[in-house]
């Protein structure tokens, strides 16, 4: 096991591969995609609240049809005499 952590160690250390950090072309690059991601975020969130607020106003207009709906209590009483069948 040590022998893969030696061996990682080297390459880590390896003076090209550092050189080739320090290139500003490669911040250019990783600067371009982050751009691009906070873009595509950006756009995704309005999409997102506009879409929440259309369905919002679209739910106000239509009128709220809940489970009692259609029933009254009118012409009811609240106790009904049964009728005995002799």
């Amino acid at each position: 096991m040590s022998a893969w952590r030696l061996w990682a160690a080297a390459l880590l250390l390896q003076v090209s591969a550092a050189e080739a950090l320090a290139e500003p072309e490669l911040c250019y690059v990783l600067d371009g995609i982050l751009f691009l991601y906070g873009i595509v975020l950006t756009i995704l969130y309005c999409r997102l609240k506009f879409m929440t607020r259309r369905a919002l106003q679209e739910k106000a207009k239509k009128p709220e049809e809940g489970i009692y709906t259609g029933l009254s209590t009118e012409h009811q009483e609240t106790y009904e005499m049964l009728q005995h069948k002799a």
